[in-house]
């Protein structure tokens, strides 16, 4: 019976939030506004595209003077440019308009600049002389050197390939560490996408009057149970429409939409700090619950609630503080407080783990930890629940719940 009455409420409250009007307005606004961005970014992109095939043939006309005499002659005419015959009113007719741009190239350019003065063309297109400048330099740089290897040992153009090892094995780098970051990533995810519907989940029957009623045919575990179950449903509804549009565009529109290339096919996850990140979560999502669904048992309204809401998701932030400290220094005092603190432990534990500076015995302690206070945290919300149910007026007092020991029979229900 007990099991049955725990479906009905699971079904109840996932459809019941899932059918309101302003929970699909919240959930598809993100979506529609990425979808709003990527299509102006299509065509922005498209537009680009095509005025940059019609200025392909076109050069940026200027003059230079070279007093370092590295700059080749033919390589600064295929670019557009000329020697200037009259360095000395070169600025002047550019400032009078009659002279695009003019470079100067000094004698020793580790001491000076190289001087560039040109039309303004806007704060973007201004950028332009710069690079006309820089790459006619180069270009006649590496012609000098007379070797491409040279030239790109130069300019440091070529890639290495590292590998480290620890405990006579080798280890990962940013391929190993990015897996196990994820779960940071969800964890954040949800508690910022369920945080309100927690504490509003034991909040809208109390101010909607009907909280007595429920109980009387509902045990309040089951019905505590149910809520956060069908929070985890929502959460997952809502992150898979919130992840739809980038994953579209990713798959179908990357070079449109010019995104950034990402290859998973370089990570690397691993089987312990994988498993450690996922219990971590769990842990972290199970405490973080339990609190919000308690403080919307002891508080009346959703008004007084909220003061005691923000410290709560402060708290969750505060590890990012001495973000520098956990990667750098782990075993300082601060990130050892912060790794065993119950409302910092899930993401200093979760940025530690997925750094490689969460041992085993670290990990078990904390998850061990997480999991304990959220079944304490949840347990103490049905018990507060159960008692708060018919406040519909004023604060729960914790003493009176703690102080009582034969409780009335119409809260014993």
């Amino acid at each position: 019976m007990a099991r049955h009455n725990l479906g009905t409420v699971v079904q109840f409250e996932f459809t019941r939030t899932v059918k309101k009007r302003r929970f699909w307005i919240a959930t598809l606004a993100i979506p529609v506004l990425l979808a709003v961005i990527f299509g102006l970014v299509f065509i922005s992109n498209s537009s680009t595209s095509t005025l940059a095939a019609a200025q392909k043939n076109d050069k940026l006309a200027f003059s230079y003077s070279d007093a370092s005499h590295l700059v080749n002659p033919a390589i600064a005419k295929a670019m557009g440019g000329e020697p200037e015959t009259e360095p000395g009113t070169a600025v002047a007719r550019v400032q009078e308009g009659t002279l695009n741009a003019y470079f100067a190239f000094p004698a020793d350019l580790q001491k000076e600049p190289v001087r560039v003065f040109g039309q303004d063309q806007g704060i973007f297109k201004n950028g332009t002389y710069d690079a006309v400048a820089k790459q006619l330099l180069v270009l006649s740089a590496q012609g000098k050197v007379g070797s491409a290897e040279l030239s790109a040992a130069v300019q440091g153009d070529f890639s290495t390939e590292a590998r480290t090892f620890l405990n006579g094995r080798a280890s990962g780098g940013l391929e190993t560490v990015i897996p196990p970051l994820l779960f940071l990533v969800l964890f954040y995810v949800a508690i910022i996408l369920l945080a309100n519907q927690m504490l509003a989940s034991t909040l809208e029957e109390k101010e909607n009057r009907v909280t007595e009623m429920i109980l009387t045919t509902l045990n309040p575990t089951t019905l505590v149970v149910g809520k956060v179950i069908s929070l985890f449903l929502i959460g997952a509804v809502q992150a898979t429409v919130f992840a739809a549009p980038m994953v579209i565009g990713y798959v179908f529109f990357h070079d449109q939409l010019a995104m950034p290339n990402f290859d998973i096919s370089h990570l690397t996850p691993q089987f312990w700090p994988m498993a450690v990140g996922a219990l971590l979560f769990i842990g972290g999502f199970i405490l973080f619950t339990g609190v919000l669904v308690g403080i919307g048992a002891v508080m009346p309204t959703a008004k007084d609630a909220s003061t005691v809401f923000a410290p709560v998701m402060i708290m969750m932030f505060i590890p990012f503080y001495i973000v520098t400290m956990v990667v750098s220094d782990p075993g300082s005092v601060i990130v050892q407080i912060f790794t065993y603190f119950p409302f910092t432990a899930p993401v200093t534990a979760m940025l530690r783990n997925g750094f490689g500076s969460l041992n085993g015995g670290a990990a078990a302690l904390v998850i061990a930890e997480l999991f304990l206070l959220g079944f304490v945290a949840l347990r103490l919300a049905v018990h507060l629940f159960r008692y708060g149910s018919i406040e519909y007026s004023r604060k729960l007092s914790l003493r009176s719940v703690f102080g009582w020991k034969v409780l009335p029979e119409r809260r014993a229900r």
